[in-house]
């Protein structure tokens, strides 16, 4: 299968912007919008209040609310949740004066608040007094569900969704298109009964749990009337069922698009290894250096949607089991940042000392690589416009009238081996850095005798790519009015490059019809160079041994996923323009050749697909097919219809328009088989 494009430069705006918003990267510019700093502060005191609830320190989440969003204790539904989950942490303790404690604080905050919080808050109060006869051990208890510490996570979600909403701290677009995009890939996948060899990392970032729902507000619960396409719209894209996409409508007061970003922002991702993913783009992409920390104080990763606990009040005591949880939860972490091998450095040291040999027959190679990096002057430029990695630092200080202790068992430490030396594999990295960076300044000449003197056989291997550079320098001459300049590149290589691959003849053609044109602007302005630098980026760094970050596998394959969805669907997604999605596909190649037809090209961008797993009974269509199969369909089926269908047999679009094509578009005459 040809590889999906993606505009990487699109991506590296996203990812910046991600960085920047959550604190990850040291940088002096101001941000986009004066948004990103308040949003930023919202969700690390989102955070802190869900690993307090998380770890049973309700006291701590309720002093942190009660000073910046006191509305959630005005609001008895949630208060009462909450002090029933106080009360269960109260005996969970075990101690006599906690106990008696927990009868004092039944008493006197639990009772009254259950009279006034929703109808069955008094049947579930005397539900929950159960607690004082059934141990916490016993898992065939009435009460069993109360004592699980998977309330907590409950409580906690819910709390985090709500006052998510209120302070509009969303995730910045890249999360939550990520999320988005991966829970589409999820499904496509299932539907379909593909197997991607991807698949098992993208099960590990995206998590299978959900954030409970925001409660809407008492006065919202009177009839509001929405529209159908709105309501269907909104839950097909993110799994709810019908009743669900009401209440998310109702609780955004009718908002589409506010409903929609509550709904993917409930969906969790595994915070630390995303960090890593993005910092492995990040160094790849030339975005951050590839040094980890700039002190050498261990990098604190407090993963916000992980499950992991928290730093505590140091005058709240945290029982044995909790800090037994915790400590596991930690220790998780901890292994599966040591075993995913993300982090540039000790993918380096992996690699073996001797792995030059493929790259180059010449004994000089290590010497010729620190040759040019000393004597090179214009990579310094773009060198220091690097960032450097600053981790996941929450500073809490701001959170007026609540300390936390931020002792070691509270931390999860990333540390980077700093023992790994590997001058060899830092030169390799700067170099493919350089020959992205004149790649894409269009000096296509120096890019090729470069390469050309440290790997004789590089474009021997990948004709297609120094095509495309002979056609940059070819553009280039032309627009300087060197046509003889221009013809000799054509005679030399453009020519014989297109008689060994007939592929290339058509593009030679195109190329040569620019000498039409000499006295318009230079050519290589339009071209699509940075597309061209990646891409030898990946085809040059893969030669050196340094392999393509995994994040940019999930883009490529989840994006393709994305377009074939809607293909089934038979229609436009209403959301991809909120989350930038449209602007990851456009890939503009107004002259040079596409590098889907290189084969060396294809191996290092495959998309993960599993060839043996794709087949006609896939139902995935090409691109040419594709519009031909939706116009007959739409022809049959009108959009009423196919709403009519969905909403009264809760099926997909696309399931709700193969069965209209059988019954010649008519709702009425589908809904009566099915309960027929």
């Amino acid at each position: 299968m040809d590889s999906w494009p993606v505009n990487w430069e699109a991506l590296d705006a996203l990812i910046i912007d991600f960085a920047k918003s959550e604190n990850l990267i040291e940088d002096s510019s101001p941000p986009s919008s004066p948004s990103l700093t308040s949003s930023y502060h919202s969700r690390l005191i989102i955070r802190q209040i869900r690993w307090s609830l998380e770890v049973g320190n309700i006291d701590a989440a309720i002093d942190i609310l009660r000073v910046h969003a006191p509305f959630v204790l005005e609001d008895h539904r949630l208060l009462f949740r909450l002090q029933k989950l106080k009360f269960i942490e109260l005996l969970r303790k075990g101690t006599r004066d906690d106990r008696i404690f927990a009868i004092d604080y039944l008493r006197k905050s639990l009772a009254p608040c259950a009279l006034n919080a929703y109808p069955e808050a008094y049947e579930e109060f005397k539900h929950v007094l159960l607690a004082f006869i059934y141990d916490k051990d016993d898992q065939t208890s009435p009460v069993a569900n109360e004592w699980a510490e998977k309330r907590r996570y409950e409580i906690a979600g819910l709390v985090s969704s709500v006052l998510r909403a209120h302070f509009h701290a969303y995730n910045p677009i890249f999360s939550m298109a990520l999320r988005y995009l991966m829970s589409i890939h999820k499904g496509f996948c299932l539907r379909q009964g593909l197997v991607l060899p991807i698949s098992n990392l993208t099960e590990r970032l995206f998590l299978e749990e959900r954030d409970f729902p925001a409660l809407p507000p008492e006065s919202l619960y009177e009839a509001q009337v929405f529209d159908e396409v709105d309501i269907q719209a909104l839950a097909h894209a993110v799994e709810l069922t019908r009743q669900g996409a009401i209440d998310s409508l109702r609780f955004a007061k009718g908002d589409l698009f506010q409903a929609f970003q509550n709904e993917i922002c409930r969906m969790r991702l595994d915070d630390a290894m995303l960090d890593e993913l993005v910092r492995e783009y990040c160094v790849y992409r030339g975005i951050v250096e590839p040094g980890m920390q700039t002190s050498s104080e261990p990098l604190k990763v407090n993963p916000p949607e992980s499950g992991c606990c928290s730093s505590l009040d140091s005058s709240v005591d945290v029982d044995h089991s909790t800090a037994k949880h915790s400590n596991s939860e930690t220790s998780a972490l901890t292994d599966l940042s040591s075993m995913q091998g993300i982090d540039v450095e000790l993918r380096f040291a992996s690699e073996p000392t001797n792995n030059l040999e493929d790259c180059s027959p010449s004994g000089s190679h290590q010497s010729e690589i620190s040759s040019l990096l000393r004597n090179r002057s214009k990579g310094a430029g773009e060198r220091s416009k690097r960032k450097r990695w600053r981790g996941r630092h929450d500073d809490l200080d701001f959170i007026s009238g609540v300390h936390f202790n931020r002792d070691g068992k509270q931390e999860v430490s990333a540390t980077i081996s700093k023992g790994v030396e590997c001058t060899s594999a830092e030169d390799k990295y700067e170099i493919v850095l350089q020959m992205k960076e004149l790649a894409s300044r269009g000096m296509a000449a120096e890019v090729v005798e470069e390469i050309s003197t440290l790997d004789p056989d590089f474009f021997v291997q990948n004709p297609v790519l120094l095509f495309q550079l002979k056609q940059v320098e070819f553009l280039k001459l032309v627009g300087l009015g060197d046509h003889s300049g221009a013809l000799r590149v054509a005679c030399s290589h453009l020519g014989p490059l297109a008689a060994r691959d007939p592929n290339l003849l058509k593009p030679l053609k195109e190329t040569l019809l620019s000498l039409l044109r000499p006295n318009e602007e230079a050519p290589v302005t339009g071209l699509p160079l940075h597309a061209l630098a990646t891409s030898l980026q990946a085809a040059f760094g893969k030669r050196l041994g340094i392999e393509e970050p995994q994040l940019m596998r999930i883009m490529r394959a989840t994006l393709h996923t994305h377009s074939e969805w809607f293909k089934l669907q038979m229609c436009k997604d209403r959301f991809e323009s909120l989350l930038r999605i449209d602007s990851l596909k456009e890939n503009n190649t107004p002259v040079l050749t596409s590098l889907a037809t290189s084969k060396s090209n294809i191996d290092s961008c495959t998309l993960g697909f599993s060839q043996a797993t794709i087949s006609s009974t896939t139902g995935v269509s090409d691109d040419s097919s594709s519009p031909n199969q939706a116009s007959s369909q739409d022809a049959i089926c009108d959009e009423n219809a196919i709403l009519k269908v969905m909403e009264f047999l809760a099926l997909p679009r696309a399931d709700a328009i193969h069965l209209l094509a059988q019954y010649n578009g008519n709702a009425e005459t589908v809904i009566q088989q099915i309960f027929a």
